[in-house]
């Protein structure tokens, strides 16, 4: 197998793994490669929708929390999950050829 899409628990969504150059694959693996890239970046704008809405979630706990390791946690499970917006933000944008870049 060439490449395929394997789910990143992380981030929610499936992500490409190439297995070959990007240029070593014929133009239909690519195609193939671009088209599920396409209905899974599709999925994204939820998938940050659903981690706002954590955020939120997390943020109005801690603002009425009064245990400080508990808020501590809060705002470490709020920067993560920030992060992961970061990134699902930048897989979105990423141009519509599937880089291979850190995904060997």
């Amino acid at each position: 197998m060439k490449y395929e899409f394997v789910y990143d628990e992380r981030l929610g969504i499936e992500l490409p793994l190439l297995h070959e150059d990007w240029g070593s694959l014929s133009a239909a693996e690519r195609a193939a490669i671009l088209h599920e890239w396409e209905k899974i970046r599709g999925r994204i704008p939820n998938r940050i929708q659903q981690l706002e809405t954590e955020i939120v979630e997390k943020q109005n706990r801690l603002n009425v929390e009064d245990d400080f390791p508990l808020s501590c946690r809060l705002n470490t499970e709020i920067a993560e999950l920030a992060s992961c917006i970061t990134d699902l933000h930048l897989w979105f944008r990423a141009d519509q050829d599937v880089s291979d870049k850190g995904h060997h």
